[in-house]
């Protein structure tokens, strides 16, 4: 999966909530792709909402770019339906995440990793050709606006223990057990 590298990403344009098997998922997406992919918070759970807000979302002029933004919605929708009923094991939607070189960097090499495998912060370092960035690389994978689909839940601590992740670590878990990793 290839995250486009465009520094003038645009702002999304559609946006699509619905309940999955961890929970609401927020999506959004523009013409060129999904850009954000976010879980709601629970009462109950201890992470702060990260959602995308309506008024954020842009009113698109063009139709033709509206229905590319919908249809990366619901693609992305059926993607994340297979991956959590274990039938997919890769994601092909288009993404089109907004941030820096390096963020899509740091991305493009979590979008690389394979299912069911896990990874440290400096593994992505060294990835990205970058070896003394580890601290960077954990601010950028903690920035990342599409959840799952660019699978940062997937980085582990150098020692093999689960570290943080925004959406706490029963759902960093749950993730990495569906795809066969015991923590």
């Amino acid at each position: 999966m290839k995250i486009s590298l465009k520094p003038t990403a645009l702002q999304p344009i559609a946006k699509l909530n619905f309940v999955s098997e961890i929970g609401e998922l927020s999506l959004c997406a523009n013409e060129n792709g999904l850009t954000h992919l976010n879980v709601i918070p629970k009462s109950s759970d201890e992470w702060l909402s990260r959602e995308v807000s309506d008024v954020a979302i842009l009113t698109a002029d063009d139709n033709l770019a509206l229905d590319a933004a919908n249809q990366h919605l619901l693609q992305a929708r059926r993607e994340l339906e297979e991956y959590f009923s274990g039938s997919r094991r890769q994601f092909d939607v288009q993404l089109a995440p907004k941030g820096t070189e390096f963020q899509c960097l740091v991305w493009q090499a979590l979008s690389e990793l394979e299912y069911g495998a896990s990874c440290s912060y400096a593994q992505i370092a060294e990835r990205i050709k970058r070896p003394k960035a580890v601290r960077a690389v954990g601010t950028a994978n903690g920035a990342n606006p599409i959840a799952i689909i660019v699978p940062c839940h997937r980085v582990i601590g150098k020692n093999g223990a689960l570290t943080g992740y925004a959406y706490g670590l029963a759902l960093k878990q749950k993730l990495l057990q569906l795809e066969g990793l015991a923590f």
